[in-house]
């Protein structure tokens, strides 16, 4: 079974828990809207927070790595919900795909939206991705 989520305005923890949920019983999860996600807090504590998580792995860089982008912050935050060092959660891994925007070939098939209650202090994925360091124009 597939499923469509749309990630706008939804908290990447709580959202990612009921990803994992999900995949570990076997659906396969699509997730759009990626950059649009949100993290709640104070906005500085949050940009401090994710820059030392990439700088961790000292001189020689042999990691561990985290990623920039924004649908690869909230694909490992998955990840981390997920027993990914045994076979069932590697497996449960792959069958998530998470995107920046829609992409053409899941525009015109029905796309989940989970409601969470919004915060009013928070910061998004694709403001987060800028502050680390993303060099790359927007889809949208």
């Amino acid at each position: 079974m597939e499923t469509i989520i749309d990630a706008t305005d939804a908290p990447i923890g709580r959202l990612a828990s009921i990803v994992a949920k999900r995949l570990l019983n076997g659906e396969k999860i699509f997730i759009v809207n990626a950059e649009k996600a949100i993290i709640t807090g104070n906005k500085d504590e949050i940009k401090e927070r994710y820059r030392r998580k990439r700088e961790i792995g000292g001189t020689k860089r042999k990691g561990p790595f985290f990623p920039r982008m924004p649908h690869m912050i909230l694909k490992r935050t998955v990840r981390g919900m997920l027993p990914y060092q045994q076979p069932k959660g590697r497996n449960a891994y792959k069958r998530l795909k998470v995107f920046i925007g829609v992409p053409d070939e899941l525009k015109d098939k029905k796309i989940e939206k989970i409601e969470f209650k919004k915060s009013l202090n928070y910061i998004t994925l694709k403001e987060l991705s800028e502050y680390l360091g993303v060099n790359w124009k927007w889809q949208k």
